[in-house]
């Protein structure tokens, strides 16, 4: 293989090599990182960078974490995967003190978020024939606009958003999209074939779209009402996102079915899971779901110890005050038309979506400005970023972040 001639940067190379060798499914920054720790990245130059993007919150408790490493490390030298065919030592304590943490009762352990999306999908139906008497092959799923719950060909079946849904039907039958927001549509929508309502108490990748005070509640009630499963996805709100455990719990809601995945692996690698009561995941029976990786006792090993932090409270405590004082610098910025451009502020915990006037800059023009300030964050639908920086950032870094997004909008405000 031969690369383009004369002297390149680090950044350069790898950049060509992506775009030569890698599916072009991402558009990066022009970062490309070589080491971690804590809120900060430094890149194959040298540079460092304050990430606010956390993975999309799979890096909640910030890069390389001590008590997260420490476990991985403790458990690769002992056994990594056996597959489910055998038993391990580590996946029935997991599923017991994930599922204590949640409220349930049961867990099923798979990968990815969007494993744990489809396999949440896959239990509520069988939940609807089973248990609600739901006619054979007609269950329907209520699912919301706006919603972001991965790119398997299901999910991107019920997605509203065309860049994620174009080119790949024909899609899955069986869900009913309704206005986000609107607990009185979801009531519309019910139908007796109806087996589960699928939110995210948070959109998250909407923009950070938080609902109407007492919707989550609403929507609780609708469930309640006819019988019908409320299955709330967590991938990226819960596990301390908001200053909780779960969205859902802060809002004094409690769903039948979560779904959890990113912060669950600790950043370390993928983790994901189903959890509800024995009601519901005891549908299933052997070679009715399943997966080679799901539960291996690695991925159980760091889960564990993602589950000590988060019943610790300390993280969630300081998740809560730092993200009061992010939301106050935040809207700092907004209320200063032809200065700021920040038009909204979104979001609770340490989690926002910043809306910027698009006659000012786009939101990816704003990253890559960001990005040469040493800030790291990302844009979503046109001209909003997106702020979640990891759980241990401190006061000061949230300042810093602040005063670089300040900067950056000041600057292309004169332009």
């Amino acid at each position: 293989m031969t690369l383009t001639a004369g002297p390149r940067t680090p950044t350069a190379v790898h950049e060509e090599l992506v775009a030569r060798h890698s599916a072009h499914n991402y558009h990066p920054l022009p970062v490309v990182v070589a080491e971690a720790e804590g809120a900060w990245v430094t890149d194959v130059e040298g540079r460092r960078y304050l990430d606010f993007l956390a993975g999309y919150s799979a890096l909640n408790f910030g890069h390389r974490h001590p008590a997260l490493v420490a476990a991985a490390h403790r458990q690769l030298d002992r056994v990594t995967l056996t597959s489910r065919a055998f038993g391990n030592d580590q996946l029935g304590p997991f599923c017991a003190e994930l599922a204590e943490l949640v409220g349930k009762q049961m867990v099923l352990p798979m990968n990815t978020g969007a494993e744990a999306v489809e396999s949440g999908l896959k239990v509520a139906r069988k939940w609807g024939y089973e248990r609600k008497g739901v006619p054979v092959d007609r269950a329907r799923i209520v699912v919301m606009d706006g919603g972001f719950h991965g790119r398997t060909t299901t999910i991107v079946g019920f997605s509203t958003d065309p860049v994620a849904r174009t080119g790949f039907g024909p899609f899955t039958p069986g869900f009913d999209v309704v206005p986000y927001g609107d607990a009185a549509a979801v009531a519309e929508a019910i139908t007796p074939d109806t087996v589960a309502v699928l939110l995210e108490p948070i959109q998250g990748e909407a923009g950070v779209l938080v609902p109407p005070a007492g919707y989550l509640a609403a929507v609780r009630e609708v469930c309640d009402a006819a019988g019908v499963l409320m299955v709330a996805d967590e991938v990226q709100s819960g596990l301390g996102r908001t200053g909780h455990v779960l969205a859902t719990h802060a809002a004094g809601v409690d769903a039948d079915v979560y779904l959890l995945g990113k912060a669950l692996g600790g950043g370390i690698l993928p983790v994901s899971a189903v959890v509800a009561d024995e009601a519901v995941l005891g549908v299933l029976a052997p070679g009715q779901h399943g997966s080679t990786f799901g539960g291996n006792p690695l991925a159980c090993a760091v889960g564990r110890a993602v589950v000590r932090l988060l019943a610790d409270g300390e993280v969630l405590r300081a998740a809560r005050e730092n993200g009061a004082l992010l939301h106050a610098r935040l809207r700092e910025l907004t209320g200063l038309p032809g200065r700021s451009g920040v038009v909204a502020v979104r979001g609770t915990g340490l989690w926002a979506g910043i809306d910027v006037d698009p006659r000012l800059a786009t939101g990816r023009q704003v990253c890559e400005e960001l990005a040469a300030r040493g800030v790291l964050a990302k844009d979503t639908h046109g001209s909003t970023i997106r702020f979640s920086p990891p759980l241990v950032v401190t006061p000061a870094e949230i300042g810093a972040a602040c005063d670089a997004l300040a900067a950056v909008l000041t600057d292309l405000g004169r332009v």
